[in-house]
């Protein structure tokens, strides 16, 4: 076996298994789960209809690469969405099976694995898929704290010279999960100019890029700042993905853009992976790509429920509205861990303890005291477990 499986943390969702298991839930109660970000709104008709009149296409292997008519679809939205003067969907666009298999793919592609001192860098808190593809890829993982005190942004300065010149990967997440921390010009620039000078890739994961609450400030995006910053896509590459923006997380359908040189070593990669998508699932993501109609009103839901959910549990908890994505990371008067295992026995609510996103770096784990709640069940049930939240916590 592969020794390096060994060095894999438990998924957060299996902690929380652990953490429930001698915990009986108030039978009174229907359950509510807030505890996983997986979208909950109906599928859009236009994509199940594209899927279900393509199934005469399961009878051929797909190209790792996508159809033509794929990329040239995910080209178009990233101009209109980012601004771009251009991209190439020959080069530099490749569609992907969800954002979450490409971000691990991606580093084995990266990462040499000759360098026993290569470093990953990811911020913390963070999604754990991030780790996984260091460890296996053979490179340490070094957790870049995102504290409430900076507003949830990474301290790139705090980061030694010696490490930057170890590093290969450095994993963005923007929107973040779970803050919903939002990056600005100004960090990009840092970011970049950081990696022209230590020579690492940048993976920039905007898979919640759709989910913010004001049409007209969508967020900035790696390679929209890029552009503005006048450079290339050198060493950057986003990644993308249908599951939030169309809620579809069950077709697996995303995809990765920028360096063309990166891209073409991944497909390359992806060619022996195994990564070619459902050829139904393209002519599916062909449509969701091409409306913008059914995103717009994914994210007036979502703007509805933080406009109703935020000002109740601001009755009990110090919490905030994110910058964007369907997240709320709200502080706890008691441990994090205890808070989710009583709410779940007492209010039948599951929430995600922030400690299980993060790890011990500096003295400290940034998730501590804090849970994580996903926005993603309908309005009614999400105010719901709003009232259930703050009777419990009224009562501590």
């Amino acid at each position: 076996m592969n020794p390096r499986l060994q060095s894999l943390h438990p998924y957060p969702f299996e902690r929380l298994r652990a953490l429930f298991a001698d915990s009986t839930p108030n039978p009174a109660l229907s359950h509510i789960s807030l505890g996983i970000g997986e979208p909950q709104h109906p599928t859009p008709e236009l994509i199940k209809r594209a899927l279900s009149e393509s199934l005469a296409k399961l009878a051929a292997y797909p190209p790792t690469a996508g159809s033509d008519a794929l990329r040239q679809a995910i080209a178009h939205w990233l101009v209109r969405r980012y601004s771009l003067r251009a991209i190439d969907w020959r080069t530099e666009v490749l569609p992907v099976n969800g954002s979450r298999e490409a971000l691990f793919a991606f580093a084995q592609t990266v990462v040499d694995p000759a360098r026993s001192d290569a470093l990953v860098i990811c911020p913390n808190p963070f999604y754990q898929i991030y780790e996984g593809a260091a460890l296996l890829a053979g490179a340490h993982p070094h957790y870049l704290n995102t504290l409430c005190e900076r507003g949830f942004a990474a301290d790139y300065e705090s980061v030694p010279g010696d490490l930057w010149r170890r590093t290969q990967l450095l994993y963005v997440c923007s929107p973040g999960n779970p803050t919903g921390k939002v990056l600005g010009l100004d960090e990009w620039l840092e970011i970049f100019a950081l990696a022209d000078r230590h020579g690492f890739v940048i993976a920039s994961d905007e898979c919640y890029s759709e989910v913010y609450f004001e049409e007209t400030s969508p967020p900035l995006g790696a390679l929209q700042a890029a552009t503005m910053l006048g450079r290339g896509f050198e060493r950057l590459v986003m990644f993308s993905s249908l599951s939030k923006r169309s809620n579809v997380p069950g077709m697996r359908s995303g995809f990765v853009a920028g360096d063309a040189a990166i891209l073409k070593a991944f497909l390359l990669y992806r060619t022996y992976h195994g990564g070619a998508m459902n050829p139904a699932v393209q002519e599916a993501s062909v449509a969701a790509w091409s409306d913008e109609h059914h995103v717009r009103e994914n994210r007036m839901k979502y703007a509805e429920k933080f406009a109703g959910v935020t000002p109740v549990l601001q009755t009990a908890l110090r919490v905030e509205p994110p910058e964007a994505g369907f997240y709320l990371w709200a502080p706890t008067p008691i441990a994090d861990t205890e808070f989710a295992r009583r709410l779940y026995a007492e209010q039948n609510v599951t929430v995600l303890p922030g400690s299980f996103l993060a790890r011990d770096s500096g003295g400290i784990n940034p998730g501590a005291n804090y849970v994580r709640m996903a926005l993603v069940a309908e309005i009614d049930e999400c105010l719901e477990a709003a009232r259930r939240i703050v009777e419990f916590t009224r009562k501590l």
